[in-house]
């Protein structure tokens, strides 16, 4: 099996691994009795697997979330919900392919859902605007979250942004606004509230989506201010440390669930979602059932109150 697009630091695990199938198709092509050389590389494989993926570095997840190859919100939709219907525009200047959103079922619940949303080759991308919304798409997310709130469907939402889109076009157009307008809906919704950070959380563009009841993650996935490459930037005025910085950033899952930022770390198969995105859905389906049956019986003032408070246990301060 050929593995498509290897990271830097993978490119040793899979060669071996590569080296284990084309052995383990010659045994069976030829019937062949390579068993104890099979089970020998087996065994190598198995152990730089757990030493490779156990010790990843902060940087090296921020590799992981961005891979080209990861589940979009599109493909979480598609695996996890029923009879999608994806909505469009934001009713004031147009629509936004790098935010979607739109009504379905899931396990028998009508739930509205928004996410991001990247490509996975040049041209999707270019499509999406690699996964970075302009005003009208979080005006866009705005509208469906009242929609929901009008109809009592929960929200869930699938964050995957490396941050809003910063260009002239839509700092003219309200980029901040929007932005704000989004956090100020999504705090006050009287209805449950879930968002799973799927990929790369970025900026405000994340926390637009990200001001939920319940703030799932994947393990690999990141949530930060700030790309570590522009933090470096700034900071240091060398993009080329963005790998100290990541550390720096504590913006991997375990950092963020020690601070208290997201609820609960969703694990992904070992080597990451793209390498099994199967199982990947199966168990994000399994935790959303799980947190949106809790959710549900809630009245809709305990709902807001419980956010509330939520987000002010968020943070270290001294009072005076």
């Amino acid at each position: 099996m050929v593995y498509s697009r290897p990271l830097d630091f993978e490119k040793d695990y899979l060669d071996l691994k590569e080296k284990l199938d084309e052995l383990k198709s010659m045994a069976s092509e030829k019937s062949i009795d390579l068993g104890a050389e099979i089970a020998s590389l087996e065994e190598k494989v198995a152990r730089l697997k757990e030493q490779k993926y156990r010790e990843l570095t902060a940087w090296q997840k921020v590799q992981i979330a961005r891979h080209p190859d990861r589940p979009t919100t599109l493909d979480f939709v598609q695996a996890m919900f029923h009879d999608f219907v994806e909505l469009h525009g934001d009713r004031c200047f147009g629509d936004d392919p790098a935010l979607v959103g739109g009504i379905a079922w899931f396990e028998g619940v009508p739930v509205t859902v928004i996410g991001h949303q990247k490509g996975k080759d040049t041209n999707q991308n270019l499509q999406r605007n690699f996964g970075m919304p302009h005003p009208e798409g979080y005006r866009k997310a705005c509208r469906l979250m009242q929609q929901a709130e009008k109809f009592g469907r929960p929200l869930i939402c699938f964050i995957d942004t490396s941050g809003a889109y910063p260009g002239t076009g839509a700092e003219e157009r309200g980029q901040g606004w929007a932005i704000s307008q989004s956090l100020l809906q999504m705090s006050a919704l009287r209805i449950p509230t879930i968002s799973v950070v799927i990929g790369e959380g970025g900026s405000g563009g994340a926390l637009a989506l990200g001001v939920a009841d319940r703030v799932l993650m994947l393990s690999y996935a990141t949530y930060s201010v700030i790309s570590p490459q522009g933090c470096a930037s700034i900071l240091w005025n060398d993009a080329r440390r963005a790998d100290e910085m990541a550390e720096n950033l504590k913006m991997t899952a375990p950092d963020l669930l020690n601070l208290g930022i997201i609820d609960e770390i969703i694990p992904e198969p070992l080597e990451g979602a793209h390498r099994d995105a199967e199982n990947t859905f199966k168990v994000v389906k399994e935790r959303l059932s799980f947190h949106l049956k809790q959710l549900v019986e809630y009245d809709p003032a305990e709902l807001v109150e419980k956010r509330y408070q939520r987000l002010r246990k968020i943070g270290v301060w001294n009072q005076a």
